[in-house]
């Protein structure tokens, strides 16, 4: 982690008051590190500091950032011993270490102690640091969860995929194909933390009970395809050759602004106009609208699926075999189901189900922008229900305020994409 210091602004600062507020310090996140914060630091410490939080202290924060800790066990611990020291739940920790036996603790032996919030923040903008922290503390508090690369982005970050479910029916869900668009990546991470949770406690989800869920669907998510545009717009790729080159080429479209107005990954190409289903249509309209060469957004690069990132979800819908498919974007508060003449069985019928549950409006692409993309190609290459989902209202990219009245208008569709799908 880079050294921040104070009068430092940004997403760093951000993170370091998100952890410090969920390690029970009072402070606001404002990505302004001032005085207060400074302050709030000195007592989490334990000591007075000069506020340069360097790699040590990082060390002590992130943890809050992916919800856990490590204990090494101590002749005379116990559980209920354990989770006292670290205010936390007796049964979370069993949780994260199934292979534990509360009456028999081994002294010498490291275990997981997740602490008593939810993993996933409502309240910051996402990167792939941020992510990265995330996914791997919900792992490892529902270890039954399953966790793999993708493939990498064009900067060489892992893009994750996470599994959930052990029933025969596919389902896959995706994320942040667009920079300026994050606030989709903690609605699928939520998701995840949410279900997860319900399946242990014996709950439900939408009136649907998770076991149920569980023993009938197999979920993939991708909750973050553009890891390397993301970084730039939310501002923790901020120097170096590839945020230089990010520079000169929003600098020949002065009308978007930069980094805000980004869309693209860090080549400077739309991964929504990457795959093969007219393509050729998409690059035709997009060149007569100035989008010829690399750009913030709407190229359609050198050739279909040119880009890791395109790919790599390519290369996953290949390898399985999803009965549906929901593409989040932002937004409009739109489901868009359809790709020219393919009506794939039950599909208006679900996208209507859709609309019921979360108050969006169903409708057909605009011409515009009816090709090339994710939703497009999977209808056109498996005849089965695709749908692009565009969440919120605004200006993108849309305030993390939004997240809770997004999350709350999509969880029904989440689940629903389990519910309606069918297996052929």
């Amino acid at each position: 982690m880079k050294t921040i210091f104070p009068g430092d602004e940004g997403i760093l600062v951000k993170y370091l008051q998100l952890a410090l507020t969920r390690a029970g310090y009072v402070t606001g996140i404002d990505g302004i590190f001032g005085p207060t914060t400074c302050r709030i630091l000195s007592a989490f410490l334990g000591a007075e500091t000069d506020c340069i939080v360097t790699e040590e202290i990082w060390g002590q924060l992130i943890p809050y950032m992916k919800g856990y800790t490590s204990h090494l066990i101590r002749g005379g611990d116990t559980i209920d011993a354990i989770a006292r020291r670290y205010r936390t739940q007796p049964e979370l920790i069993e949780q994260a270490n199934p292979e534990l036996k509360p009456e028999n603790l081994i002294p010498g032996i490291i275990i997981r102690v997740p602490f008593d919030f939810d993993v996933v923040a409502a309240n910051v903008p996402y990167t792939s640091l941020l992510t990265e922290y995330i996914v791997e503390g919900l792992t490892v508090r529902y270890p039954f969860l399953g966790k793999r690369s993708a493939g990498n982005s064009v900067m060489g970050q892992q893009i994750p995929l996470l599994r959930i479910g052990t029933g025969k029916k596919q389902v896959f869900y995706s994320a942040s194909f667009h920079a300026n668009e994050s606030i989709t990546t903690p609605v699928l991470l939520k998701y995840v933390e949410d279900y997860a949770r319900a399946y242990v406690r014996g709950e439900s989800l939408q009136g649907t009970p998770a076991s149920k869920l569980y023993e009938e669907n197999e979920l993939w998510l991708m909750p973050l395809v553009n890891p390397d545009g993301v970084d730039l717009v939310n501002g923790l790729l901020t120097e170096g050759a590839y945020y230089e080159r990010a520079e000169q080429i929003a600098a020949g479209y002065p009308q978007i602004p930069f980094p805000d107005g980004w869309k693209a990954n860090i080549n400077g190409v739309d991964l929504n106009l990457q795959f093969p289903a007219g393509w050729e249509n998409a690059r035709e309209i997009k060149y007569a609208q100035g989008y010829s060469s690399p750009a913030p957004r709407d190229y359609v690069g050198e050739a279909p699926l040119s880009e890791p990132e395109s790919r790599a979800v390519a290369e996953v819908t290949l390898a399985q075999d999803f009965m549906l498919i929901l593409a989040y974007h932002t937004q409009g508060e739109v489901i868009y189901w359809k790709y020219l003449d393919y009506d794939p069985a039950g599909s208006r019928e679900i996208a209507d189900y859709f609309a019921s549950v979360s108050g969006y409006a169903v409708e057909e692409t605009p011409a515009v922008s009816g090709y090339a993309g994710y939703k497009d190609w999977f209808i056109m290459t498996y005849n089965r229900p695709g749908y692009t989902i565009e969440a919120g209202l605004g200006e993108n990219p849309l305030p993390m305020s939004q997240f809770g009245q997004i999350y709350r208008d999509n969880i029904g569709i989440l689940t629903g994409g389990m519910t309606q799908s069918r297996l052929k």
